[in-house]
């Protein structure tokens, strides 16, 4: 799994519904403004009581003042969304540019603010001399198409492919995040080496409005769609429709044995980072490793990590309970249906070649689940596990505790992991 692309290392959104007011943008410039003059007791009094729980006066600081200098304030896009109007205003700072995006309720208070990158300038185009090239590719689905990329080798055909599976929440086709595009990497990567990749804008970034309804499941959410994209790339005649594989990363990776396993016409399946264990295990995990980083878990974030898990026993109960006060603003029936999916079950039930590759940096997907899922596959002589020291979750090399921060920085996916990637997949035959 990974974390929202976000700047903030947990949720700070606590929305709640009701009628919508006037004056969001107002309430949004004033509360921007309150964060560039320090006054942060200010920016807290506009808090709903929820928003205020969540986020502590001293976190909202210190996540604040971490972005540096304040130089430019964009004009400001209201929407509308569950009742609220959510309200994007680009800001670019010392450290970069971000979007924050306010979440206003009916009586002008701030329910949700959120941080996150300021979307990507448009990938260049592949180098004019790669052996590869780059076209348009829709997936049909029936709750309406998904815009997609095909990456294809030059030359004679038909050629083995992919389909790229993304992490969660709300991903482009690229896999965007701060200044990586890891699906990029792969795409061309492997695309350079005879192997054709279909990438895609997950339905929650492409097509938000299928999502209204407030009830989805994780087969709403990846499953059909990926299983669609493996459809639609096979039934290309420039691709050979014995060798498609399915390349899943995060939650996408975790998810990869059950895709296979709604098209069995699949080779086989690539588990990029995943998850061994459910997601609610792992979110606390992830958050109480952030906010532990500098040595010290201060009260008012213990009480945040107790919310946390508050929020997480609710998912998991049989009480019907409103997306607001579970994980993320993510609604029940997603937690429930992603909560029933057994990962290393659909994969030891999967009679199909498997590649595991696992980052040593990654805090996201830590060697805990690595070694849960060598206990689960480790008997199968067609399952083959690639590790990488200096990897963190999205495949980028560094050095020391991996941290979201270095997630801001551009990078590039190992070239080893991409040659890997192709020489397994070169095996299927």
């Amino acid at each position: 799994m990974r974390l929202r692309p976000t700047l903030f290392a947990v949720a700070l959104a606590a929305f709640s519904g009701g009628a919508l007011a006037a004056g969001p943008q107002q309430v949004a410039t004033q509360l921007l403004d309150h964060l560039q003059a320090g006054r942060i007791a200010e920016a807290e009094a506009m808090f709903t009581p929820q928003m205020a729980s969540a986020v502590p006066a001293d976190k909202l600081q210190g996540l604040w003042q971490s972005l540096g200098e304040l130089k430019q304030r964009g004009s400001a896009h209201s929407s509308e969304q569950q009742g609220l109007h959510l309200v994007d205003v680009p800001l670019t700072f010392a450290t970069g540019a971000v979007i924050a995006q306010v979440a206003v309720d009916a009586q002008d208070k701030v329910a949700g603010l959120l941080l996150r990158p300021a979307p990507p300038a448009k990938a260049p185009p592949p180098p004019a001399d790669a052996n590869y090239s780059e076209a348009d590719f829709s997936i049909p689905q029936v709750r309406g198409a998904l815009p997609g990329t095909l990456a294809l080798p030059k030359g004679k055909g038909p050629f083995p492919a992919v389909v790229l599976v993304h992490g969660s929440g709300p991903q482009d086709r690229d896999e965007t995040i701060g200044g990586s595009r890891p699906f990029l990497d792969i795409a061309r990567g492997l695309a350079a080496q005879g192997i054709a990749v279909l990438r895609y804008d997950k339905r929650t970034q492409a097509r938000p409005q299928d999502f209204q309804s407030g009830t989805f499941t994780v087969d709403d959410e990846t499953t059909d769609d990926a299983v669609a994209a493996l459809t639609a790339l096979a039934a290309n005649p420039h691709i050979d429709g014995r060798r498609v594989f399915v390349l899943g990363h995060s939650q996408g990776g975790m998810l990869a044995p059950r895709i296979a396993s709604h098209w069995p016409q699949v080779r086989g399946a690539i588990l990029w980072a995943a998850p061994a264990r459910t997601l609610l295990d792992l979110l606390p995990e992830q958050n109480r490793y952030l906010l532990g980083l500098d040595g010290h878990i201060s009260a008012a974030e213990q009480a945040f990590l107790d919310t946390l898990d508050a929020q997480i026993a609710a998912a998991r109960g049989s009480v019907p309970v409103a997306a607001s006060d579970l994980p993320l603003g993510v609604p029940q029936s997603f937690w429930k249906s992603i909560e029933a999916v057994n990962a290393r079950a659909d994969a030891q039930a999967l009679h199909k070649p498997l590649l595991m590759l696992h980052g040593g940096r990654d805090f996201q997907v830590p060697d805990t689940d690595w070694q849960l899922w060598k206990k689960a596959l480790g008997n199968r002589s067609d399952v083959q596990w690639q590790a990488y020291p200096a990897l963190n979750h999205i495949g980028v090399a560094g050095s020391g505790p991996s941290t979201l921060k270095e997630y801001t920085t551009a990078g590039h996916v190992d070239a080893q992991l991409i040659a890997d990637v192709a020489r397994w997949i070169g095996a299927q035959q």
